[in-house]
């Protein structure tokens, strides 16, 4: 079994448009959340979001490819070119057909698919683009970025609603260490800032009016985000041997299902997964220094992942740095997991810890050190990232700086 290092990074969010946008950000304790710009908010209750502000499609496609791509493969295609120029590969030889595309996407093409219902259902359109079901489908992005790299190994797409990119980055991890594939592209992408994905978002009723404070007493709840990341994963001995950069390493991989409630989120759940990783990275507890939680804002979520925590930790729970980086970009659904693991490499790599932005006083269920409004300069070797969806689909990622 092979060690499995990430030697390219990339990502596109409300924090910017790419990594080292990302890094300043993080950083800066930064919230991105913010009114919403690219949709019209009359009729909805939720008017605020984290937006990609600023990214132009044009900018990076010719108006022919435009016509394919749905905004969630824009951003998947941006990020994955970050990720592979930082990594120095390219796949046009015979590294093409070992290398794997793994995406995780929650809902696809939303705004597509909210375009289109909109002309056939309130214009009464006759037909549409014959491109309309390619463009929406939820697997575009990894065939698309298989398309633009020559990459022909196995490619797929995996959804489990929020957990959906740390499924999809442990699957390849599982792939690159087994020797199935050399190399893997791999991470998650969404863009669901639509009127509609809205309207069903505001009928949860779930979601904050003003902004995301995971962990607060006075959290109101979530606030949606879009964007992707990309990793590029591949075995140590490859990439010691070709002098890559290694960002970081990812030692270990957990999942589990609540087999309980559709919505509600289970302790049980999150404690498995959380310690099918440190087993599976043959980590204890004590290893751990820093966990980038779910954390989504919600009255269950933060007091159900803060109870997980203590019982996988234990007494170290109380020395554990904790935070929630949706406190900035927002909850980007099925590209949650790779912008939080982008935050981690970037975390440990750098030798600081990003905040929970926004926090104002801790509920008394929530009693874990969440690092506060700033972020701290402190040197962490090992963390987890914690990703716990609706329908209790549980994925968590271990690394090591």
């Amino acid at each position: 079994m092979s060690r499995v290092v990430i030697t390219g990074l990339g990502a596109v969010s409300a924090l910017g448009l790419d990594v080292r946008a990302h890094s300043e950000a993080l950083r800066a304790g930064r919230c991105a959340i913010g009114p919403l710009a690219t949709i019209v908010t009359e009729g909805l209750v939720t008017k605020i979001g984290a937006e990609a502000r600023g990214f132009d499609a044009s900018a990076y496609f010719e108006s022919g490819k435009l016509a394919l791509l749905d905004r969630c493969a824009q951003f998947a295609l941006v990020a994955a070119r970050e990720a592979i120029t930082t990594g120095g590969l390219g796949f046009r030889g015979g590294l093409g057909s070992r290398t794997a595309v793994v995406i995780g996407a929650g809902v696809g093409g939303q705004l597509t698919l909210d375009e289109n219902y909109y002309r056939v259902y309130a214009q009464g359109a006759k037909r549409l683009h014959p491109f309309t079901i390619p463009k929406l489908m939820i697997s575009a992005a990894a065939s698309h970025i298989t398309m633009e790299h020559g990459i022909t190994g196995p490619s797929f797409t995996v959804a489990s609603a929020c957990a959906s990119a740390n499924h999809a980055i442990g699957i390849a991890f599982q792939m690159v260490r087994s020797g199935a594939v050399e190399v893997a592209v791999t991470g998650g992408t969404e863009a669901a800032i639509t009127f509609g994905t809205m309207k069903g978002w505001d009928a949860l009723r779930v979601m904050a009016p003003d902004t995301c404070r995971p962990f607060s007493h006075d959290r109101k709840g979530m606030v949606l985000g879009e964007g992707a990341a990309i990793v590029v994963l591949e075995n140590l001995e490859r990439a010691q041997a070709r002098n890559a950069e290694i960002l970081g390493e990812i030692v270990g991989f957990g999942m589990s299902s609540d087999a309980g409630d559709i919505v509600l989120p289970s302790p049980d759940g999150a404690v498995a997964a959380m310690q099918a990783c440190l087993a599976d990275a043959r980590l204890a507890p004590e290893d751990v220094g820093y966990i980038n939680a779910h954390g989504t804002g919600t009255a269950a979520n933060d007091i159900t992942e803060t109870k997980a925590i203590h019982m996988v930790m234990g007494e170290h729970a109380k020395r554990l740095a904790v935070s929630s980086t949706k406190s900035m970009h927002g909850h980007a659904l099925g590209a949650a997991g790779a912008l939080e693991l982008a935050a981690t490499v970037i975390a440990l790599r750098e030798g600081f810890i990003p905040p929970t932005a926004n926090f104002t006083a801790p509920d008394p269920q929530c009693d874990l050190d969440y690092v506060p409004n700033e972020a701290r300069s402190q040197r962490v070797d090992v963390a987890i990232s914690n990703s716990f969806a609706f329908g209790g689909q549980n994925a968590v990622l271990a690394l090591r700086r």
